[in-house]
């Protein structure tokens, strides 16, 4: 379908998270949608263009700062979309059912109790509807992590080695995804995984990289107690990038019906 909200070409991160959503979202118009952590919109104001007048996209994110800069963006156009501040852990019981339930980049923020937060998430989705979800999946940046790892076993790092693991290990996987869709009953159970090369530079420009730093660096920062050592640690690992890269994301996109 063509559209007049088209999903930002100069977004490195949700943008290509959104084309494989929207590759497995089948969208009609007058279509009901919950779209979960919406963020700034992607892909939000799409799916709103694409249901028209007749149908409604009501986009939740927990970050009130988030909603108003889309509700900033959204002015009084698609009156049919609204945003709206929410946990998606945590719905309300009184929400309506909705055809088709969206999330981009949504389900690594269902920790830690991913298969409980999604079985309450598709109670809001009427049966014969759609779920599609998107997240970077187990995998993601791993030649950065194994780097890491390396460098804290030969500085032995035991304590920082620990929590990092225990952050890579926590992270979901596409044959999670799969089997929790599975055990919930849902139907035509679809998850794909595509790479995604994130271009960086070393020193500062890989430090502050806006879409590094915004979580996958801080994961690093935070198995250190110690914030000066973290930063010495960090400062050494960006001045040898070619011992990780080229560094690869990996968009996972799972997908299934709910029974009628």
């Amino acid at each position: 379908m063509n559209s007049n909200w088209s999903l930002p070409e100069n977004d490195p991160w949700s943008t290509p998270f959104a084309e494989s959503l929207l590759h497995h979202l089948e969208i009609r118009k007058g279509d009901h949608v919950l779209d979960i952590a919406s963020g700034g919109g992607i892909p939000a104001f799409y799916l709103a263009d694409q249901v028209g007048p007749e149908g409604s996209v009501l986009a939740v994110d927990i970050h009130q700062s988030q909603v108003l800069r889309s509700r900033s963006v959204q002015g009084k156009q698609l009156p049919w979309l609204r945003f709206e501040v929410g946990d998606m852990r945590f719905l309300p019981d009184d929400l309506p059912k909705f055809d088709r339930i969206t999330g981009n980049l949504s389900f690594m923020f269902f920790r830690p109790n991913r298969f409980e937060a999604l079985q309450n998430l598709l109670r809001f989705l009427k049966p014969g509807g759609q779920i599609v979800l998107t997240f970077p999946s187990l995998g993601t940046f791993d030649s950065l992590w194994n780097c890491v790892e390396n460098e804290m076993t030969a500085r032995n790092l035991n304590e920082e080695k620990n929590a990092l693991n225990e952050y890579i290990y926590e992270r979901p996987s596409a044959s999670h995804a799969e089997k929790w869709l599975q055990e919930l009953g849902m139907e035509k159970v679809m998850v794909s995984e595509h790479p995604l090369e994130i271009p960086t530079g070393p020193g500062r420009e890989f430090l502050e990289h806006p879409l590094l730093r915004g979580g996958f660096l801080d994961d690093v920062y935070e198995c250190f107690q110690d914030q000066e050592l973290a930063n010495d640690f960090m400062k050494f690992i960006s001045e040898n990038i070619s011992r990780f890269t080229p560094l690869y994301a990996i968009r996972c996109a799972m997908c299934g019906w709910k029974p009628v």
